[in-house]
């Protein structure tokens, strides 16, 4: 079935934005086949066959968006390099069209959005198809301390394309998706890991920017000083290309107040020689039971990343220090922030859905415990009980102590100590310092293991440090190519 759509020659599952709007300028691909193409695939291996469910729900009305975007094309020109491209969302990510958002909650299966996120109206005013819903760990895995990643009640679980390894979560779905081949790019969400885990495992690369780079507006949240959504692609060019439309100053989003109206060109800096007279600090400690006994870590590979920086020009430091990173991290402030923010987004729903504040959330997954209480609740429970959160004093000093130990004695000690422009960091390891100090991380494949499962790694760096990060990850991947299909079949 796949010869109808005309377009093996060109090789989509492996191009990148750039080459598809190549494709469709000399009349070789259009918008519409591109969906349609995708669409084919994801009822092929995402739905049956292997049955990977990394997507919740499919737009429909892809193919007429598709259509009318190419009929656009053709009388007044595409609005950007993103103009026809299909997007998946994370299921936490609002668009004001018939598709749902619930956070993979049973509960909200019938809420429909009465807004795009801000986000969404970026894409749409770039020209993107937003071709659906992905799924991903429920209420991004603050509902239970048992419930596997990539689960949710209403989606079940997302598998890993490349074979029975772990999946990565919370945005599992949208890192499956893009690695399999079902969407171009997707959108993903992180308050710690959420879009650096699942990534290194499905063999992708996403870019956690930091805090306040992208607007949070039309988001379901789990914390105020943490969340932030972030691009999620095969390759760095397609990241690069999707930060550019996701970023800008939201009035309705202080995080954002720090941005220009309109964000730099991140494609810019994609430039194979950009590891030349970079310096990059190696971090090796890391934690033994929370990594390597879990296959998180393997040292030939990370080896082998730094042997390749220093071929491509970097100046590296070895085994850095970062005082503060094995510290006794405490995690009041993202319960209380989980309170707090999740009750206002609940008490905002329309009067018809079933629940308005946590108590009625845990009521109602306790009276749909057969389908809604595979993993339990527990951790919905414990911050149900949680009182005045914003006006705790632990919350306040934690707020204040997660920023100083993340960023005065964590990354950029790190960066100032040895003039560093970037902190490698095998697999995810840094992802929770970064996501305290709300600075970005991207993440690359950087190969696979004996057993077959994907190795990556992550580059960190300071505030807005994302054009740095973008150059550094673009010439090792230029230099590597570690990507590579995942071999599915049908059934």
């Amino acid at each position: 079935m796949e010869d109808i759509f005309n377009i093996q020659s060109l090789n989509v599952e492996e191009a990148t934005i750039i080459d598809l709007q190549q494709a469709i300028e000399k009349g070789e691909l259009t918008s519409r086949e591109l969906v349609m193409y995708y669409m084919y695939r994801i009822a092929a291996y995402d739905q049956s066959g292997p049955l990977i469910n990394s997507i919740m729900e499919i737009n429909p009305d892809a193919i007429y968006i598709a259509e009318a975007l190419d009929q656009e094309r053709q009388l007044t020109g595409a609005r950007s390099i993103l103009h026809g491209i299909p997007v998946v969302l994370k299921d936490n990510i609002e668009t004001m069209d018939k598709m749902r958002t619930s956070a993979g909650a049973l509960a909200l299966q019938n809420h429909i959005s009465s807004m795009d996120a801000f986000l969404v109206q970026k894409l749409r005013e770039a020209g993107a198809v937003i071709l659906g819903k992905s799924n991903m760990t429920e209420w991004a895995n603050a509902m239970s301390s048992s419930m596997w990643a990539g689960y949710s009640s209403r989606g079940g679980q997302t598998k890993n394309p490349y074979g029975d390894y772990f999946t990565g979560g919370s945005s599992t779905g949208s890192a499956a998706a893009v690695a399999a081949n079902f969407t171009t790019v997707a959108v993903g969400t992180e308050t710690s890991a959420s879009i650096l885990s699942p990534s290194i495992q499905n063999a992708i690369v996403g870019i956690k920017p930091t805090v306040g780079l992208i607007s949070r507006t039309g988001i379901i949240p789990f914390t105020y000083s943490q969340d932030t959504a972030g691009p999620m692609a095969r390759n760095v060019t397609d990241a690069a290309i999707l930060l550019n439309v996701l970023t800008g100053k939201d009035l309705k989003d202080p995080s954002t107040w720090r941005n220009e109206e309109e964000g730099g060109d991140y494609t810019a800096f994609l430039d194979k020689n950009g590891l030349q007279g970079t310096t990059i600090g190696v971090f090796r400690n890391v934690p033994t039971a929370k990594y390597r006994d879990i296959g998180e870590y393997d040292e030939k590979l990370f080896n082998a990343v730094v042997a390749t920086l220093k071929d491509c020009g970097a100046e590296v430091v070895d085994d850095i220090e970062i005082p503060s990173f094995n510290r006794n991290w405490e995690y009041n402030k993202i319960n209380f922030e989980f309170k707090h923010a999740v009750e206002n987004y609940l008490q905002s729903l329309p009067a018809h859905l079933p629940i308005h504040s946590l108590k009625e959330l845990i009521a109602w997954n306790e009276q749909n415990a057969d389908k809604a209480l595979k993993y339990g609740q527990d951790c919905l429970k414990y911050r149900m009980h949680l009182e005045n959160p914003l006006q705790n004093k632990d919350y306040i000093l934690e707020t204040l102590t997660d920023l100083y130990y993340s960023q005065n004695e964590g990354i950029d000690f790190a960066l100032q100590n040895d003039g560093l422009d970037a902190i490698l960091f095998p697999s995810y390891v840094g992802a929770d310092l970064s996501a305290r100090a709300g600075y970005p991380s991207i993440a690359v494949p950087a190969g696979f293991q004996a057993d077959g499962r994907a190795f990556g790694i992550t580059f960190a760096g300071t505030a807005f440090s994302e054009a740095m990060l973008i150059r550094i990850a673009f010439a090792f991947e230029q230099a590597t190519h570690h990507r590579r299909m995942p071999q599915l079949h049908k059934s």
